[in-house]
């Protein structure tokens, strides 16, 4: 028996919180498991709290997981809740360093990226979204924030805007949907058309939120969607990540550039490296009905992300590549509504490959 019992565990152990991203062995989640004498099996769990949203994805885990243990005829799950205490030393085992940020760290595996625009309207969180989705669809451990406090369009178009993230002892855990973990202050509103109006130092501290009490377990990369333009949230973030790398945002016409170059510099004034610029809604093809071949058509002008990028590279000193041009298609603004991001949608889509391939460069470096 104490050898199936240990096959058991061993199984368990495989079982991942979706919300957290570790065991639930490890995380002390599984309070016991009996096996009566026809083998069937009991499995008691101990969620983060009671109501969890994600406890029907760890019940259906557990059973497939623990099915698979050669003798077992059986699975049962029952499910409660941890107690203060049991949360309080959940928290310690997670965050021992309360209220640091661990991206700063010199040990931190994370790469953050800022995502900027010197200007709205240029696709700058359709840009963030896909490229989040598109860097977890090569393995990566991603995460996503969404920063642009007052114009928070993330939850809407991931499609989980009803989400609310879960709290374990005042530690804040990030939505998990997509492969990817999000936040975001709208997953926190009270109603979908509560207004944020939020000064200077209430925005610093929730951005010192987001970034320390939330838990982001170990990220491969974390991506943060700031608001656009040079205002309080770039300021605070610079501040607070001082080791992030800049990714601007623009359109092919000339004034989108102008001012998508200020975004650049701005990060460079809070010595940030701006590591490349992504030319969105860059162009589409079409099916030329007189000649029947295909031609690129460019519908906001051409060149703006080649400007830019040489502009920073001419002001910055160092070299600021044009990382991508994601073509132009109703088809991302379709999926955003429908909160299916297009990567998710159809990866076979040309938009689709641009964003795998901005991924691929953005994991080469």
């Amino acid at each position: 028996m104490a050898e199936l019992e240990n096959a058991i565990y061993e199984a368990l152990s495989t079982v991942i919180d979706p919300e957290i991203r570790r065991p639930i062995t490890d995380l002390d989640m599984v309070e016991s498991v009996i096996i009566d004498p026809d083998s069937l099996v009991t499995v008691s769990l101990l969620l983060t709290v009671a109501g969890c949203p994600m406890q029907h994805a760890i019940q259906r885990d557990i059973v497939a997981a623990v099915s698979q243990v050669a003798g077992v005829n059986g699975v049962e799950v029952n499910i409660g809740a941890m107690n203060d205490e049991q949360r309080a030393a959940l928290r310690r085992k997670l965050r021992p360093d309360e209220k640091e940020i661990p991206f700063t760290k010199p040990d931190s595996p994370t790469r953050v990226f800022l995502v900027a625009s010197g200007k709205g309207g240029v696709g700058k969180s359709s840009v963030t979204l896909n490229l989040a989705i598109a860097l977890a669809a090569k393995g990566k451990r991603v995460g996503l924030l969404d920063a642009d406090i007052y114009g928070h369009s993330i939850p809407q178009m991931l499609g989980v805007s009803d989400s609310v993230p879960t709290t374990v002892d005042g530690m804040i855990m990030p939505v998990a949907t997509r492969g990817i973990s999000v936040i975001s202050i709208g997953m926190m509103k009270n109603s979908p058309d509560q207004v944020i109006a939020w000064r200077g130092p209430i925005l610093d501290r929730a951005l010192q939120q987001f970034l320390a009490d939330v838990y982001w377990g170990e990220l491969d990369f974390l991506l943060i969607d700031l608001p656009p333009g040079t205002g309080d949230v770039a300021l605070s973030l610079g501040h607070k990540l001082p080791n992030a790398e800049v990714i601007v945002v623009t359109t092919p016409q000339q004034a989108a550039a102008d001012v998508a170059e200020r975004a650049g510099t701005m990060a460079a004034m809070l010595e940030q490296k701006v590591i490349g610029v992504v030319e969105n809604m860059s162009f589409f093809d079409t099916d030329c009905p007189h000649c029947g071949q295909s031609h690129r058509v460019e519908l906001f002008g051409a060149g703006g992300g080649t400007t830019v990028a040489a502009a920073l590279s001419a002001r910055l000193e160092y070299e600021v590549p044009l990382l991508a041009e994601i073509p132009f298609t109703p088809i991302v603004a379709q999926a955003g509504d429908r909160g299916i991001p297009v990567v998710s949608l159809d990866a076979s889509e040309p938009v689709s490959q641009s964003f795998a391939g901005l991924a691929d460069r953005l994991v080469a470096r």
